[in-house]
């Protein structure tokens, strides 16, 4: 069971990977930003997620060295990933965005890198790419975000590397439970963006009762939910309050009829786009 913010879930090539960490999408550059991911670190997170499509990089960098300097810890403490966009998707090109990438956050090498989204008929190239950089010793682990089973079958017949990673879109109306079971059986530890649904779920009535009888917010209770189910999540905020808030969910555990009764909540219904019908 995770107990506490530093607790880590550990890949299948033996990286630890922490269990809870910080998103920063649509979060634009700027003090706020920078604030965000400092707070983060100082409250105990240890895990920071962003990708080039942010353009919020600089920003982040600038938010952990300034986090891990008041922290007192240093950047092997830190766990930080990032993700190449559908243009840079190719061999030559996703290597030169990593060095981007690594530019702009001012870091000399990432814990984990993803391949965004799976553009057809270019993943597979980007994915080569990504070995390289891993076989390398330039990042520490590889993975994918928004990859669906068919996806990982198509990348796993010509890997050398099996993603250690898959980050989806994953929340109480898409429980990905499929997917979930399909990377469990693979060693492929998933990973949940967008976990509290961007703010729709939080006057669901079910979800409203769990928390009340816990004493915990609707968001702490989701949270949870996720680790219990053994997915890493990373949710989003840059309220030093609501950063705080939703990493307090390790005094508390969901019986598995309140974690049935979440899981019955599942429509498949998206708020981000469809993995197999997207056009950027």
């Amino acid at each position: 069971m995770v107990k506490n913010l530093q607790d880590t879930a550990t890949l299948h090539n033996g990286v630890k990977m922490p269990w809870f960490g910080l998103g920063v999408f649509k979060v634009e550059e700027g003090p706020e930003l920078v604030h965000a991911v400092k707070v983060a670190i100082k409250h105990g997170y240890r895990s920071i997620d962003t990708a080039a499509i942010y353009e919020n990089e600089e920003g982040v960098g600038q938010g952990i060295r300034e986090g891990l300097k008041e922290a007192g810890i240093s950047r092997e403490d830190l766990f930080v990933t990032s993700k190449v966009w559908n243009a840079d998707l190719g061999y030559e090109s996703t290597i030169a965005a990593y060095e981007k990438s690594l530019q702009k956050l001012g870091l000399e090498y990432l814990d984990l890198y993803l391949i965004h989204w799976p553009v057809e008929g270019k993943y597979k190239e980007a994915w080569r790419a990504l070995e390289t950089l891993y076989k390398e010793g330039k990042v520490k682990a590889i993975g994918v975000s928004n990859f669906q089973i068919h996806h990982l079958k198509d990348l796993m017949e010509d890997a050398e590397v099996k993603p250690m990673v898959n980050q989806v879109e994953c929340h109480p109306r898409l429980t990905q439970k499929e997917v979930q079971a399909f990377c469990k059986e693979q060693g492929i530890q998933l990973e949940a963006w967008s976990p509290l649904m961007q703010g729709e779920l939080l006057d669901n009535e079910v979800l409203q009762a769990i928390a009340t009888k816990h004493g915990k917010s609707v968001a702490q209770v989701i949270l949870r939910w996720d680790l219990q189910n053994g997915i890493v999540t990373i949710p989003k905020s840059t309220k030093e309050h609501r950063i705080v808030e939703n990493s307090t969910v390790f005094d508390f555990e969901l019986t598995e009829e309140e974690m049935n009764q979440i899981d019955g909540l599942n429509q498949n219904h998206r708020v981000g786009p469809d993995p197999d019908n997207f056009d950027f």
